[in-house]
C-alpha cells in the first residue's frame, strides 16, 4: 500500500483529486473519501480499474493509497472546496491512479489534434472500452488521456482470447502487422514518437453512487467519433466480448474484495446486489452496442 509523502498539484474534475508522490517513488492521482461525488466513487474506481485491466485494456495502475493526517495538516492545498467554504481532505485510505511516469518529464494531454489522435498507437482500445463501459453502465462520458511512453504494466494478466477471435486477429495482422495481446496496442504501432491512450476516470461506472444500470444508447461513447473509424461491425468488438464472456462471479468478487469497507459505508448487501447485476449483464453487451449503432447519432460511420 503506497504511502503519500508529498502533494504535487490539484487536478481538474468534480472529484477534486490531487497528484501526489508516494514513498514507492511513484506518482498517483488521488481521490479522497470526502470528495464531492461521494465515497462510492472510490469503490467504483478500484473495482472498475481491476476489471478493465483483466480485459486487457490500457488503464493506469490502481492502488489504495494511505494519506496521513500530518501531511494534510502541513499542506494548505489538501482541501475539498465546498459551495460555502472548504474542508480538509480526509485522512486514511484513498484511491490512487498511477501517473504514467514522472510529472516533471512526462507530459499528459487530455486532447490531441485530429491527425495525432488518428495515429494513437492503441486506438482500437476505444472499441474495447466501449464494451467495458456498456457492461458497467458508465454514465459519464468516456475519459482518456494521451502520453508518449511504454505501456503500463497491467495489475492482472488479461483473459485469454478464444480460438475464433485469434483467427480474426490473425487476418487483420496480415494487413496491419502484429499487435500485442492485452496491452491495448493496435497492429502497426510505429516508433516511440506515437502517443498512447490511457483510459482513466471510472468513478461513474455502475451509475456513480447509485449502483444501478440505467442504460441509454450513447452512454459510454467517446466524444470524438474518429476513434471508431476502424469499426466495421460487431466483429470489431469480438476480442473484448470474448474476454468478457470469460469473466465469472469469482473474478468480480476477488476484485471487490480489495475495496476498503469504508468506501461503501460497510453496506455489503448493496455491494453484493450490484455485483450480482453486473455478473448477469454480460450477455446484454452486444445488444447495447447495436443500440448505439442504430441511434440517430450513429457513432460508427464505417459500420457495414
Amino acid at each position: 500500500m503506497p504511502l503519500a509523502v508529498e502533494e504535487i498539484r490539484r487536478m481538474r474534475g468534480g472529484a477534486q483529486a490531487h497528484l501526489m508522490r508516494c514513498a514507492d517513488n511513484n506518482y498517483y492521482v488521488v481521490k479522497f473519501q470526502n470528495n464531492p461525488q461521494g465515497r462510492r466513487i472510490l469503490a467504483n474506481e478500484l473495482l472498475a480499474t481491476r476489471m478493465a485491466a483483466r480485459l486487457g485494456l490500457p488503464v493506469a495502475g490502481a492502488e489504495t493509497v494511505e494519506v496521513r493526517r500530518g501531511l494534510i495538516e502541513r499542506t494548505d492545498d489538501l482541501v475539498i472546496q465546498l459551495g460555502r467554504g472548504r474542508e480538509p481532505c480526509a485522512a486514511g485510505l484513498q484511491f490512487g491512479s498511477r501517473f504514467p511516469g514522472d510529472p516533471a518529464s512526462t507530459v499528459v494531454y487530455d486532447f490531441l489534434p485530429d491527425e495525432q489522435l488518428r495515429a494513437v498507437a492503441n486506438l482500437e482500445a476505444f472499441a474495447g472500452v466501449l464494451v467495458f463501459d456498456k457492461w458497467t453502465c458508465n454514465t459519464n462520458g468516456r475519459q482518456a488521456v494521451f502520453y508518449q511512453g511504454s505501456s503500463p504494466e497491467p495489475h492482472h494478466a488479461p483473459l485469454p482470447l478464444s480460438e475464433n477471435v485469434r483467427v480474426g486477429e490473425a487476418r487483420r495482422e496480415k494487413v496491419d502487422g502484429p499487435g500485442r495481446e492485452g496491452t491495448g496496442e493496435v497492429p502497426g504501432e510505429q516508433g516511440r514518437g506515437q502517443y498512447r491512450a490511457l483510459l482513466v476516470d471510472h468513478g461513474f461506472c455502475f451509475n456513480a453512487g447509485e449502483w444501478n444500470f440505467p442504460d441509454a444508447p450513447l452512454r459510454g461513447i467517446y466524444a470524438r467519433g474518429m476513434v471508431y473509424e476502424r469499426v466495421r461491425g460487431m466483429e470489431s468488438f469480438e476480442p473484448w466480448i470474448a474476454r468478457l464472456e470469460k469473466f465469472d462471479a469469482a473474478e468480480i468478487g476477488k476484485a471487490a474484495g480489495e475495496i476498503p469497507p469504508d468506501w461503501y459505508e460497510d453496506d455489503l448487501e448493496a455491494l453484493e446486489k450490484m455485483l450480482g447485476q453486473l455478473e448477469r449483464r454480460r450477455r446484454l453487451v452486444p445488444e447495447l452496442i447495436r443500440a448505439a449503432w442504430k441511434s440517430s447519432r450513429n457513432p460508427f460511420p464505417n459500420w457495414v
